[in-house]
């Protein structure tokens, strides 16, 4: 039976395409070798310059965000190097599976998937590799399993306390313009990120924000490599090319992501995130449920992910409220399988469009039979019009 209205699209990304996006992903393709393109390529790579937050190099790929943690891994490691990871959940676990099926010697300090990476750790660890075997640290940003945020400036001044020359290698696929990053003033080596999050297109485009001293780095080591490799990128893209066929129509939506960041602020954007976090957990707190993310200050402005309580399934919960509203949320992964489900609030995404997915969701906890108490919508709604409030005053 058809159902009224629009689908919402709660889950952590891919986050919904906007209008003026899809219309420019509409447009014809072109010549990728002509002049045309030039000029559509080298918005795109300087565009994403001003995301990341820095002077030095990005790479664009044809792939996903998969596809770039393995080009940040293969052109600055070698075969049987070692690297510290952080398990802040699935997807910190994942590019520790990576590096290990591509032949390197991942270590991964274990977490409760409470918070975010814990600097301390990291630079006690450090302390002890004397011999620096150490080749790299990878911590992910904002962990879209837990709705967790790592402290990636802490992280930085953790290596440089140790006095380890380590790369930082940093995974914010669904943390990139949604959350701040600053890949110069951080001290970032390499940031992996994709299109499907923050910069609202579809999936199909990942990102590598490289330092000089890991493209330096590149030369030196001898992972193999083709389709990854930076340097066969640093010719063409000077010119605003590739080495390869590009997602043309992909980068036109690229380039209109780049433009409605701007035009809205990435310091507004930012707020915006940060202020649909808080009230969904002012929501979740309302409901008498609890959030995954323990830590205070390490909550995410991208997604909540919310515990069910014991003895009662998230994924019958996400089933019922589809099926019931219409509305997707996201699934609790390996270790939280069916204990969490996670609201998505990324992208081109409002207060109001925020007021109807913490409705849906208060209505499926109660059509599913999750205990809960009423109100937390209205605890949502009442953090809103405070921020609102708040926002007009200083204007």
């Amino acid at each position: 039976m058809r159902q009224a209205g629009r689908h919402f699209l709660q889950i952590p990304g891919p986050s919904a395409v906007p209008d003026r996006i899809l219309r420019a992903i509409s447009q014809q393709t072109i010549d990728h070798r002509g002049p045309d393109f030039a000029d559509v390529g080298q918005k795109a790579l300087e565009g994403m310059k001003t995301i990341f937050k820095t002077k030095q190099h990005v790479f664009i790929f044809p792939s996903s965000g998969t596809g770039a943690w393995e080009a940040a891994l293969v052109n600055t490691l070698s075969p049987g190097d070692s690297v510290l990871m952080f398990e802040t959940g699935h997807f910190a676990t994942l590019w520790n599976k990576m590096a290990r099926k591509i032949g390197l010697e991942p270590e991964l300090l274990e977490g409760d998937w409470r918070g975010g990476a814990e600097p301390d750790r990291i630079e006690a660890r450090l302390r002890e590799d004397t011999n620096h075997e150490i080749k790299a640290v990878c911590v992910v940003h904002n962990e879209t399993s837990t709705g967790c945020v790592s402290q990636i400036a802490e992280v930085r001044k953790a290596i440089d306390a140790a006095r380890h020359p380590a790369l930082l290698m940093v995974d914010s696929i669904s943390g990139l313009a949604s959350i701040d990053f600053r890949f110069d003033q951080w001290g970032v080596d390499v940031c992996v990120s994709g299109s499907q999050k923050g910069l609202m297109l579809p999936p199909g485009l990942s990102f590598n924000a490289v330092s000089e001293r890991a493209l330096e780095h590149a030369k030196s080591v001898n992972m193999p490599r083709s389709y990854w490799d930076w340097h066969e990128m640093l010719g063409p893209n000077t010119r605003g090319q590739f080495p390869y066929t590009p997602a043309t129509n992909l980068l036109y939506g690229l380039n209109e992501a780049i433009d409605m960041l701007h035009e809205e602020g990435l310091k507004n954007v930012f707020a915006r995130h940060a202020r649909h976090g808080a009230a969904t957990r002012a929501a979740v707190r309302g409901w008498g449920l609890e959030v995954l993310c323990a830590r205070q200050g390490e909550e995410s402005g991208v997604l909540t992910a919310v515990l069910v309580p014991h003895g009662h399934s998230a994924d019958a919960f996400r089933a019922t409220t589809l099926k019931h509203y219409d509305i997707s949320l996201g699934n609790g992964l390996s270790k939280v399988a069916d204990k969490v489900f996670r609201i998505g609030h990324l992208g081109d995404f409002n207060d109001l469009m925020l007021m109807a997915t913490l409705s849906g969701v208060e209505l499926g906890l109660a059509k599913s039979g999750i205990p809960h108490q009423s109100g937390g919508a209205q605890a949502a709604m009442e953090l809103l019009k405070e921020a609102t409030e708040e926002r007009f005053a200083a204007e």
